[in-house]
């Protein structure tokens, strides 16, 4: 059994890193993206080191057209391959497909979530016996109520409400940043501390840049482009509260680690999110701005909520670690090697 593991930074990366800590299995390194000749020599080193690959995020599907050995892959969304939130190149509109293709070729696959399963089986026609749901996790040793800010986060912050995410257009920022510009006529002391770099294409953060002047909110906005995991949890234990309002989510892994950290949790009401947060957070139509606002004033006057969100929300997040995503996954590994 081989087990690929990427090597960024992102949520996705993460996912593939931290199982791999804790599973018994032969690994191979590299980077998330990479070109047909890369993917050629990988899939050859791959087939004299294993008889069964685990692929360890669908961008991994196109490879697959070189293993000629039986796989499993991990499918955390289909936002590139099935929903239209993003202007795709002719040629990686090619390698979508070819991704779409042996998503469907693969000998089982694991979902990240109940929403991505469906997706799965209404836009790609999988059966539901192929698919295995196991949640990503959370580190629990990291991700914990910290009671003390350390000073950089203590030293520029007022009252802040915290978003975690990259700037890619279906994160829904506009929207934030208009529920923001709302909120700071009752709290003008309040910040904004956006955490995550914009994403690939460098228009992503040019376009946030005006969107926050258009609404006269630059000043209030501070960004925070690359942290360590232990400075992303000081930052959730201070907020006042976690806003994640995306319009599609295969996880979220944001509010999970939110909620472990004491962050209450106001996101959408779509996709997989409603599955991570269960009843520890608000949950609002991501397209009404009005609920925005109005969940998060909510969150910001009333303590009793706050606090009973906080409690909910720690509770939440036990449901969720690496430890049972490993262990599911191992199951998996058993069942397929056991075919083949």
């Amino acid at each position: 059994m081989v087990l690929i593991v990427t090597s960024e930074e992102s949520g996705l990366d993460r996912y593939s890193q931290e199982i791999a800590k804790r599973l018994d299995v032969e690994k191979i390194t590299c980077r998330r993206y990479l070109s047909l000749p890369k993917a050629y020599k990988l899939a050859r080193f791959i087939r004299s080191h294993g008889e069964v690959v685990h692929l360890p995020n669908q961008h991994f599907a196109r490879y697959a057209v070189f293993l000629n050995r039986p796989f499993i892959i991990t499918v955390h969304d289909l936002v590139r391959c099935c929903f239209n939130f993003g202007r795709e190149s002719v040629s990686e509109k090619m390698l979508l497909n070819l991704d779409k293709r042996y998503i469907k070729r693969a000998n089982h696959i694991i979902a990240v979530s109940e929403s991505t399963k469906s997706d799965l089986v209404n836009y790609l026609k999988i059966p539901e016996s192929k698919i295995s749901v196991i949640y990503n996790g959370v580190d629990h040793n990291v991700f914990k109520p910290y009671r003390v800010r350390p000073y950089h986060v203590r030293l520029h912050y007022r009252q802040y409400i915290l978003y975690v995410g990259s700037e890619r257009r279906r994160k829904n920022l506009g929207r934030l940043f208009e529920s923001f510009a709302a909120l700071k006529r009752g709290f003008p002391d309040l910040m904004l501390v956006k955490v995550g770099s914009p994403g690939r294409c460098k228009e992503f953060r040019s376009q946030t840049l005006k969107t926050l002047s258009h609404l006269g909110i630059t000043e209030d906005v501070v960004f925070v482009d690359h942290i360590s995991e232990k400075d992303l949890a000081y930052y959730y234990s201070s907020a006042a509260l976690l806003c994640y309002p995306s319009l599609y989510e295969g996880f979220g892994l944001p509010p999970l680690e939110a909620m472990a950290c004491g962050c209450p949790v106001v996101t959408s009401n779509i996709s997989s999110l409603p599955e991570v947060v269960g009843e520890a957070g608000i949950m609002v139509n991501p397209y009404d701005t009005r609920s925005l606002v109005q969940a998060m004033r909510q969150v910001l006057i009333d303590r009793k909520l706050r606090d009973k969100m906080v409690r909910i929300g720690l509770e939440q997040s036990k449901k969720f670690t690496w430890e049972k995503t490993a262990e599911l996954t191992l199951q998996v590994y058993n069942k397929v090697t056991g075919e083949n």
